[in-house]
């Protein structure tokens, strides 16, 4: 009896010891994969979400109570939220050539979406691969060509598909089954766990489709607020008094937004003829039988009752409105799950303390304001953009930045983090010290532009100046007209005073604002009718 306790005794302590080793053993492994992971010579990794059309009234962080985003509002509130974020040229690829480039489009050459993108020219990525980066971008990018600076890239052609998308990786084109926004977040999560150098920094843009048009919802969110009536904002109807710029539009929700192409009223009966049907088709096309299934159950019903009450007029336009608006916000959601699951593997992997995160939209976006979708327009809610950032060695949880910040200062900015010299001809501003509280100093004013007309949904070519509170807009090419803003009387920008004697003093500064951007950013209007000369060869073919 005493030898088989004392085998017993013995054999626990001998369990003990093995259990003891083991643990060591694990501990050491993880504390050297988490030295592994964050041994990047003390260089900030980068990640940079973007999203396409992402109006910042729908980010639940910036109040407006449209819609909940609790995965990028963990950016704002482990970091910065950025106020007055705005874009130089609100229209999707002369965005992302900016944000690239750090220069502005009459710069960069990416005016508008029809003339080519030159890789060649330098890029951050191409600046920071050159300090030792491991480069990626993966999702939409919009330019055409291999991209460049990157030493991996899976990215979609043109504008991307939502369901069944096509991807080029590495310059091979590819199909992926499944919805576009899941297809982005994995392939990013695959690159950052299986495919970058564990002992290297990196960069990684992540950038998806949604919620741009259509805004084809996945399966998961298809009853999203099916409770939920939204009410259109105040100036939902209106009548563009005083700005015939405004008037000329292309883009309105009553008028323009299509049934089918854009509201989902696929009818199987083809009874609901419009524009845009076949376009849409195509779409739906792409589903699999399965999906399809799940698509017909949610809408067939929709349409069906939309059959039934023949709408016309304000009914209509508010019946159009909430149909958009849900399905919108419903993309929004699938995008926000993504950004959890990074943010999650950022974490769970023992690189968030030095990591970067920026989460932006490649321009605003209209949601009623006007009565209108889209964006291209200085107005407020297109030439504003979301910008949150976190890095927790420097930002403050909770840090609020109201100071005039554009997408032209990305790549400034991200150079300065990785502690590589600014090029001289970057026009952007890093905005590294002012979201530390350290700027003594900050831009008074900003530059914006658009060129691309005659054009999609015929908004005029235009260039203007923001200040803090005012607003100067130039349109001109086939008309000629001004528009001025006070932002803080008429932040809705319903009033154009450019002609009201109270403010003749207000027009002669902010003229003379605009002329000190242009000089310093080079523009002209030689250059103007240079690019209108071009863009108007490559839409007639004449390259």
């Amino acid at each position: 009896m005493t030898n088989t306790k004392s085998k017993n005794k013995n054999k626990v302590i001998h369990q003990f010891i093995n259990l003891t080793f083991f643990s060591a053993v694990v501990i050491m492994l993880a504390s050297c994969k988490e030295k592994k992971e964050t041994s990047n010579n003390n260089k900030p990794n980068i990640v940079f979400i973007m999203s396409d059309d992402h109006a910042f009234q729908a980010i639940s962080a910036y109040g407006h109570g449209l819609n909940q985003t609790p995965n990028i509002d963990r950016i704002a509130t482990e970091g910065a939220i950025f106020n007055r974020g705005f874009v130089t040229n609100s229209i999707c690829a002369p965005s992302r050539a900016v944000m690239l480039t750090g220069k502005h489009s009459h710069i960069n050459g990416k005016v508008d979406n029809v003339s080519p993108f030159n890789w060649d020219q330098d890029n951050f990525a191409k600046t920071l691969q050159k300090n030792g980066y491991q480069t990626a971008m993966i999702g939409k990018i919009h330019l055409d060509g291999l991209p460049q600076g990157f030493d991996y890239s899976n990215v979609l052609p043109g504008q991307g598909q939502y369901y069944a998308p096509e991807f080029i990786e590495n310059g091979i084109k590819k199909t992926y089954p499944g919805y576009i926004t899941k297809v982005t977040t994995d392939i990013a999560l695959d690159w950052l766990e299986n495919k970058r150098e564990k002992d290297k920094p990196f960069l990684m843009l992540y950038h998806q489709k949604a919620p741009h048009r259509t805004w084809m919802p996945e399966e998961k969110y298809f009853t999203l607020m099916d409770d939920v009536t939204f009410d259109p904002p105040a100036n939902f109807f209106d009548d563009y008094e005083g700005r015939p710029a405004a008037a000329a539009h292309e883009m309105g929700i009553y008028e323009h937004m299509d049934l089918v192409y854009d509201l989902k009223m696929l009818d199987k009966e083809g009874e609901i003829k419009t524009r845009y049907r076949g376009m849409f088709q195509k779409k739906y096309d792409r589903m699999t039988d399965e999906q399809k299934v799940a698509w017909d159950a949610y809408y067939d019903p929709i349409i069906a009752d939309f059959k039934a009450k023949k709408l016309e007029g304000k009914e209509l336009a508010l019946w159009k409105y909430n149909r958009y608006m849900h399905d919108y916000l419903r993309t929004i959601q699938s995008v926000d799950d993504g950004v959890g699951e990074v943010l999650d593997y950022l974490k769970e992997n023992g690189l968030e303390e030095n990591t970067i995160v920026v989460y932006t939209s490649d321009q605003g976006f209209y949601l009623g304001e006007h009565g209108w979708f889209d964006k291209r327009f200085m107005y407020e809610e297109s030439f504003r953009t979301p910008i949150l950032v976190k890095y927790p060695k420097e930002i403050k949880p909770g840090t609020v930045v109201d100071e005039l910040v554009q997408n032209l200062d990305f790549a400034p900015t991200f150079l300065d983090y990785a502690g590589v010299d600014i090029p001289e001809d970057i026009q952007g501003e890093s905005f590294r010290k002012l979201v530390k509280g350290e700027a003594s100093e900050w831009r008074d004013a900003i530059y914006y532009t658009y060129y691309e007309f005659p054009g999609e949904h015929h908004v005029k070519r235009h260039y203007g100046v923001r200040t803090n509170r005012y607003k100067l807009i130039h349109f001109y090419y086939d008309i000629d007209t001004w528009e001025l803003y006070d932002l803080e009387k008429d932040p809705s920008e319903m009033q154009n005073v450019y002609n009201d004697e109270n403010y003749a003093d207000v027009k002669d500064r902010m003229h003379k604002h605009l002329k000190e951007l242009r000089l310093k950013y080079k523009d002209s209007d030689s250059l103007n009718q240079q690019h209108l000369k071009r863009y108007l060869n490559f839409k007639q073919g004449k390259h």
